[in-house]
């Protein structure tokens, strides 16, 4: 089927590893038009052909006007008969066929394809930025960026290829037709484009940098209502409707004046085009007529020129609301760039390679972290965990216990020293490979709005199909999750394990989504495990059964687990007692409690301590 085969010229989603786009429009432009080109070419030219024989129209007519006022009916035939045929063929077969090619190249090959590419590779682009750069990021201002982005991008580069090709190789004709019939004609043509170009020159360069500002502002507005979605409990918890409501209306009104600020210099613009295409009609009239009576020109040539002022007076028109939106798509690129081509803080090394864990053994060697400071959280720690060895980590709040998790992960960069497993600096082996190797459950669980299944899934590679059910329900049986799941259904029917969780898994109780996550963890089945808080949001009848498990799941493993929650963490072989980013203790439980330090100090307060 013809639809199909245009449809498939361009691939969307290009398997080349997307780099860091470039930071200037041109660039920008180009990086994500590499793979469609051809075809974007392809439009250029067929919408050059698609003018120049619309102009051959014209000239076709003013030929005519001329033969009817002068000709012999009874010879007319037969002198004009081949120019007749020819005009049949570029009417009924050469502008039909190439207009129709024109809209399958832009319509299937490129409309639809080309800025699938541009989302394709943007969305592969920021799943590989480092984990700092959400954190200081909307969630819902970073989609609006690259969907922004697809159609900044393709309309700049349809509208230069398309548009603007069409409309100078249009004039270019129409000039070089008007020439041919009378030169004086051209004269008022070539002052009104000198006169536009004047007009788009003053406005279109401000329409931009309000174009670039309204593109902001609408992102920071959708930005601002998806966090009040995202964070709805907290709302309503805390009865904050009203303030929501001024929060974003606060975006709103930003964005407003951005967009009456953009429509003043429009409907300035617009007053300017009107007048100049009226002092154009005005002129060609007075110049054709006066050729007519001075017998210069025929009547053919004046109504070549009355029709290239109709159909430019409407064009004219056109080509600003299309430079307008030019400029408003340059803006909205720019303000594009500055997410998209973000570099990426945290990246593999080029000869970067696979770790490998055959013990388990984790070496913290002098590191410092400081979270983009100059100095603080970690400055100067060493810490050595043997293989197979379940160590806890505890301090007050802010000691450092959640950043020996995240430097582990190398979610962030290393300001000084390093971290090695096996011998092997996490630093030179890639990030995918590393976090393969370790489990994960952290204290605020977060999952994803699909079904139960795929969450638990996540623990392994080739996701929920039918092979790995069976593994995906012995894992929640595991983590104590089984009977619960089988009650669950959501808004669309569907039940159980198939059943929808809600953003940020957010249909479930506290307790379910840990419980979820622990069999994701169960599932993963990796060397080395992590435990920030696992048991945090579970009460103690379901915590005391999953421990069970948990310690079945830690044996043979090289454990780090984080605990608030000193009795969670009590019974492991070696306790880790953090004081801002530095080691002050260090033993088991009953040695801790024994020297009366920080430890002593947080154990009596959770065991009887607060009373009183």
């Amino acid at each position: 089927m013809i639809f199909k085969f245009f449809e498939s010229r361009i691939e969307p989603f290009p398997q080349d590893e997307p780099s860091q786009p470039p930071q200037t429009v041109l660039a920008f432009c180009w990086y994500f038009s590499k793979t469609a080109w051809p075809y974007l070419v392809g439009v250029a030219v067929l919408v050059a052909i698609i003018a120049l024989l619309e102009v051959m129209l014209y000239g076709f007519m003013g030929n005519i006007v001329d033969w009817l006022s002068n000709a012999d009916r009874a010879t007319f035939l037969v002198k004009e008969k081949s120019t007749l045929i020819w005009m049949g063929i570029v009417t009924l077969v050469a502008l039909p066929l190439t207009t129709a090619l024109h809209s399958f190249v832009l319509h299937q090959s490129v409309f639809g394809n080309y800025p699938m590419i541009i989302r394709w590779l943007s969305h592969r682009y920021l799943l590989n930025q480092s984990y700092s750069f959400y954190q200081d990021e909307f969630a819902g201002r970073i989609a609006t960026k690259v969907m922004q982005a697809s159609q900044g991008v393709r309309e700049v580069v349809l509208k230069v290829l398309d548009v603007l090709v069409y409309v100078i190789v249009y004039f270019a004709g129409a000039l070089a037709l008007v020439a041919t019939l009378d030169l004086w004609l051209v004269v008022p043509f070539v002052v009104w484009l000198l006169a536009y170009i004047l007009v788009l020159w003053f406005f279109l360069p401000t329409m931009s940098k309000m174009a670039k500002e309204t593109a902001d502002t609408r992102s920071f507005m959708t930005g601002r209502i998806v966090d009040s979605y995202t964070n709805m409990l907290t709302v309503k918890l805390f009865s904050h409707a009203g303030r929501e409501t001024s929060y974003a209306k606060e975006s709103m009104e930003t964005f407003l004046g951005a967009v009456r600020k953009l429509m003043r210099n429009i409907t300035k613009l617009h007053i300017a085009l009107n007048l100049i295409n009226s002092a154009l009609f005005f002129a060609v009239g007075y110049v054709s007529i006066s050729s007519w009576l001075d017998g210069a020109s025929t009547v053919g040539a004046v109504a070549v020129g009355a029709g290239f002022v109709l159909r430019l007076k409407g064009m004219s028109h056109w080509i600003m609301w299309e430079m307008s939106g030019l400029f408003e798509n340059i803006g909205m690129v720019q303000d594009s760039i500055a997410t998209l081509s973000n570099p990426i803080a945290v990246k593999d090394k080029p000869n970067a390679g696979e770790l490998s864990v055959p013990k388990g053994e984790i070496s913290f060697d002098h590191i410092a972290f400081h979270y983009g400071k100059d100095s603080g959280v970690i400055d100067d720690l060493s810490l050595q965990i043997s293989a197979g060895e379940k160590v806890g980590i505890v301090g007050r709040s802010g000691a450092g216990k959640t950043t020996l998790m995240n430097v582990l992960l190398r979610l962030y960069n290393l300001n000084g020293g390093a971290v090695r497993i096996d011998g092997q600096d996490i630093a030179d082996v890639r990030q995918d490979s590393l976090r393969s190797q370790i489990g994960v459950v952290t204290q605020d669980t977060s999952l994803l709005h699909r079904s139960v299944a795929d969450n638990i899934a996540y623990g392994i590679d080739g996701g929920n199909d039918d092979a790995s059910r069976e593994l995906v329900i012995a894992a929640a049986k595991r983590a104590k999750a089984h009977e619960f799941i089988l009650d669950l259904e959501d808004p669309k029917g569907r039940k159980g394990y198939d059943a929808h969780v809600g953003e940020r898994g957010v249909k479930l109780s506290g307790g379910q989504r840990q419980r979820i996550a622990i069999a994701r963890v169960f599932l993963k089945d990796a060397p080395i495990l992590v435990m920030d808080e696992a048991t945090s949001a579970l009460d103690s009848e379901v915590e005391a059964v999953i421990q069970e498990n948990l310690n079945e799941l830690m044996d043979g493993k090289t454990v780090i687990a984080i605990a608030h929650r000193l009795s969670t963490i009590s019974a492991l072989d070696r306790l880790i007692v953090l004081d801002e980013g530095n080691i002050i203790e260090e033993g088991n439980h009953t040695t801790l409690v024994k020297q009366g330090g920080l430890y002593a100090d947080l154990w009596n307060r959770q065991s009887g301590g607060f009373i009183g």
